[in-house]
């Protein structure tokens, strides 16, 4: 009985695997095999190619290495001083004409030097001691700013300005009313030349040389939107500032209006203008407006104006610097 069930059962086992002959079973195995090694040969060259690759990788690893320079002791630059880009800015910023404290600026004020500009802070300009001082200022057409103390640190490289400095002018201005009884007294149809948002002191420095060349009798500088009569417009002016008087103005519109009342005619420098100014032929005192290069003109001063005028370009540039273009006009003008 046992070895019947042992015959059973491998007789079974024999049949499962008839239907599979040893010829299909033997291909498969090759079949296997030969995918498996074809497997095992290109993992093979995979691996030698990657081999290959991380060989070169640390080459070129080693290489960029010997060439950078190590980072040691010997090679990196300690400054002992607390700041060097602050103290470059510190040496490009001028300030041989600034004076900050209040005892050096009230000293200044009291001696009617010439100010270009004052910056303090509201406590010292609503103290009992500056108050008086500073309107008075104001109203002859120095800028006066109120800021923080911050803003002012900003401004004077952390000194200490007990929230008061002042940027002193090349020379003295004069007011609106002394430039135009001055102009009539020296000539019969003077010319008096007005700048309207010229903020570059190289191009204010420029025109007070060509005005003074050709005999303006004065230069009207509004107080904000342009440049003060700084050491920098001063050294491009060559002397010019020394004979040419200037009028700081709180507001330019309400000065032509003075100067209308006066008997001047208003001109204003325009590159959109139809008229040229070869063809002007008028023969009364006259204030010429030179405007930015960028901007012009502004709208509001247009409208003061008696008359816009076009310096006449033949060529492709559309546009002139303003003080080359206040010099082409002023010959012009002088010339009838």
């Amino acid at each position: 009985m046992k070895s019947s069930s042992k015959n059973n059962y491998s007789g079974k086992r024999g049949n499962n695997y008839k239907g599979n002959s040893s010829s299909n079973f033997f291909s498969k195995n090759k079949n296997s095999s030969k995918r498996n090694n074809r497997t095992f040969i290109n993992s093979a060259k995979d691996k030698s190619n990657y081999n290959l690759i991380e060989s070169d990788k640390n080459k070129s690893d080693i290489s960029s290495y010997k060439a950078r320079k190590p980072t040691t002791r010997s090679n990196v630059k300690v400054s002992n001083k607390p700041s060097d880009t602050y103290q470059e800015q510190f040496n490009k910023r001028n300030f041989d004409d600034w004076i900050w404290g209040k005892h050096s600026v009230f000293e200044a004020l009291i001696s009617e030097r010439a100010i270009n500009r004052i910056w303090c802070t509201s406590e010292i300009f609503s103290s009992e001691k500056f108050y008086i001082l500073l309107k008075d200022l104001k109203s002859k057409g120095v800028l006066i700013e109120e800021v923080s103390w911050n803003r002012l640190s900003q401004l004077t490289f952390g000194a200490s300005h007990q929230g008061i400095a002042l940027q002193l002018a090349f020379s003295k201005t004069i007011s609106l009313e002394k430039l135009i009884d001055s102009s009539k007294k020296n000539s019969r149809n003077p010319i008096i030349l007005a700048l309207d948002g010229i903020t570059d002191p190289h191009n204010v420095g420029a025109i007070i040389r060509s005005a003074e060349a050709f005999d303006c009798k004065g230069i009207i500088i509004p107080q904000r939107r342009s440049a003060g009569l700084t050491g920098t417009v001063a050294k491009v002016a060559a002397g010019a500032l020394e004979h040419l008087q200037v009028s700081r103005v709180v507001n330019l519109n309400r000065a032509l209006e003075e100067l209308k009342k006066n008997g001047f005619l208003v001109i204003g420098l325009s590159g959109d203008s139809q008229f040229s100014i070869s063809s002007f032929n008028e023969n009364s005192p006259l204030v010429v407006i030179v405007g930015a290069e960028d901007k012009g003109i502004s709208m509001l001063t247009q409208k003061k104006c008696d008359f816009l005028l076009k310096i006449p370009l033949k060529g492709k540039t559309s546009s002139l610097n303003a003080s080359v273009a206040a010099a082409i006009s002023l010959f012009y003008l002088t010339s009838k």
